[in-house]
């Protein structure tokens, strides 16, 4: 691992986050302007990364508002490397599950958004047009094959030409 960077205080690792886009971020909760926590939610909120945090204090109010703030680790000072070492590794593959579950609802999402859209577009073509369900279905797939469009966006026309009559 490379350090690419030191920061004095909360402000500081903030600004460096951004500047130097590190994989992964290790800060300790007492820092000067902005404390650790605050710093590492600021980052998060621009660009999501694994932080650990390090700290001499183990009280439950910051480890939750360590949690709250969305950090990957927590070690209690005083740590040896062989401490470190493991938390950083938990920290990063925690991190690629989160991603990976994000990317995962993002899709979800968007298959969703259009199948909601392609059934109220073969609603749509069955009020309007009277045909069944196949065959309001048929003509949106032979549209979006003659158009080369994919089906979400011929539906999504025929939604906005028929819904808005």
């Amino acid at each position: 691992m490379d350090v690419v960077g030191e920061a004095r205080d909360g402000e500081e690792a903030v600004v460096l986050a951004r500047e130097l886009e590190p994989d992964l971020e290790i800060m300790d909760v007492k820092m000067p302007k902005l404390d650790g926590i605050d710093a590492a939610r600021k980052i998060l909120d621009e660009r999501p990364i694994p932080i650990v945090m390090l700290t001499a204090y183990g009280q439950d109010e910051l480890v939750s508002r360590a949690v709250e703030a969305g950090v990957f680790g927590y070690l209690v000072k005083p740590f040896r490397e062989s401490d470190l070492l493991p938390a950083i590794h938990t920290a990063r593959a925690r991190h690629e599950e989160l991603a990976a579950l994000r990317e995962e609802a993002e899709s979800l999402a968007e298959a969703l958004a259009a199948r909601k859209a392609i059934e109220r577009a073969k609603g749509l073509l069955m009020e309007k047009e009277g045909l069944s369900e196949a065959d309001a279905f048929a003509r949106l797939r032979k549209a979006s094959q003659v158009s080369g469009r994919p089906l979400k966006v011929v539906a999504e026309a025929v939604v906005a030409t028929f819904g808005e009559q």
